[in-house]
């Protein structure tokens, strides 16, 4: 039981990354650089094109593409769309999908696109990765070609498996 709870937590730490984009943590600047930014300040959208590293604290975010939607009133982020080769590093976790989306106001991350969490060995995949960060609850959900798989090793008396990557 111990090492399921320890794979919900590795769902939540990646909420953190994804949500770093829309908050700032502790005061850290979040830096993002791309090939290209393309802004559209009438329809409250930054887009950041090619090799796009978004970094704050010790999260970074690798995509392809990179799209900030901002809300009419008030102009905060409404959401976050990483898009191709996604990457998503914290420490010893890494969040990889071909689509991550941050919706604000839900609260809620969802990685899709052969989505995989990894933590040290410890590893979960299916067709869809969801985590509710105000609830700290993940749903990550399956289908005919890509069913829940969790591989959680065991861990050793006074060692930590949960190395680097």
């Amino acid at each position: 039981m111990k090492r399921i709870l320890s794979l919900v937590c590795i769902l939540h730490a990646l909420a953190s990354p994804v949500a770093a984009l829309a908050e700032t943590r502790d005061g850290q600047p979040i830096t993002i650089r791309s090939n290209e930014l393309q802004a559209d300040t009438k329809s409250r959208i930054a887009t950041f094109l090619g090799k796009v590293v978004a970094k704050q604290g010790d999260i970074t975010i690798f995509a392809d593409r990179l799209v900030v939607r901002y809300e009419e009133q008030g102009g905060d982020v409404e959401m976050v769309e990483a898009i191709g080769n996604v990457r998503i590093v914290q420490e010893n976790r890494i969040g990889t999908a071909q689509r991550g989306v941050y919706r604000t106001r839900e609260g809620k991350i969802t990685l899709s696109g052969n989505p995989k969490v990894v933590q040290g060995k410890d590893m979960i995949t299916g067709r869809e990765i969801t985590y509710f960060v105000n609830e700290e609850r993940s749903v990550v959900t399956g289908g005919p070609e890509a069913r829940v798989e969790a591989v959680i090793y065991p861990k050793g008396k006074g060692k930590n498996d949960a190395q680097k990557p």
